[in-house]
């Protein structure tokens, strides 16, 4: 049987190894998160290396190896390239693919998280103005695929309806008066809408204008986000804080 395939996803980070090869870690559709080596790509005029940067959405065809799979192919379906181009892009670019590269299961199929990734990408090349609202939605939405949706129309612990305004990053999203304790915050209605937006993965197209019309609410809600993902997902977004240092971030 042969060991060779070829599938499509994203890069998501790219490392040196030796004076011309590089190891890449890739988001693919019908195997998940695979780690590959790229031989001779960092030689000077390789076409696969230019083609195997981070962020890329590639066809990429590889051979199963012992540790690492080996590169054989690639193809570009959407270089992405205005997110290497641009610092404050670049680290909400990767921002993303940190979080997505922290949660990916080597080999295991994740179509939702990879569409999610694709999205976010593809937002912040269409409106790279928008970025860090782009970020702090894709926060959201990544840790719901993962298994830990934030919930807004219904109190987080007992499920009474809504609306409630007591803000909870512990307790999983908003919580009635009855379940509200130590750690909770009383938030202005714009703040839960602005969260319930944030989380929505069918409103990317709304986000500028909830940053554009609402800057103080949005605020509020994207630190919610990062505190709420580095919670649940029990990791620190490092990138967050190169993005946070950048203009419009």
């Amino acid at each position: 049987m042969s060991r060779s395939y070829r599938d499509r996803g994203v890069v998501l980070r790219t490392h040196r190894l030796g004076e011309t090869d590089r190891i890449v870690s890739l988001l693919l559709e019908g195997r998940g998160k695979v780690r590959a080596v790229a031989k001779g790509v960092r030689r000077p005029g390789s076409r696969i290396g230019a083609r195997l940067e981070p962020f890329a959405h590639v066809d990429v065809a590889l051979h199963e190896g012992r540790t690492l799979d080996v590169v054989q192919q690639v193809e570009t379906v959407e270089t992405n390239a205005p997110l290497r181009a641009d610092d404050r892009l670049h680290a909400a670019a990767s921002v993303m693919v940190e979080l997505v590269d922290g949660v990916a299961v080597e080999g295991q199929r994740d179509l939702p998280l990879l569409r999610t990734l694709r999205a976010g990408l593809a937002a912040l090349v269409a409106d790279p103005t928008s970025a860090g609202v782009f970020v702090d939605a894709f926060l959201l939405r990544a840790a719901s695929v993962v298994g830990f949706p934030v919930l807004t129309a219904a109190c987080a612990r007992c499920r009474a309806p809504g609306p409630h305004r007591r803000l909870s990053v512990v307790g999983g999203g908003t919580l009635c008066d009855d379940c509200a304790g130590d750690g909770t915050r009383l938030v202005d209605a714009d703040v839960v809408d602005a969260v319930r937006l944030l989380g929505d993965a069918e409103q990317w197209q709304a986000l500028p204008t909830l940053a554009r019309e609402r800057p103080d609410a949005r605020a509020t809600a994207g630190s919610y986000a990062r505190a709420y993902v580095e919670h649940h997902l029990d990791r620190r977004l490092r990138s967050y804080d190169a993005l946070s240092g950048t203009p419009g971030g």
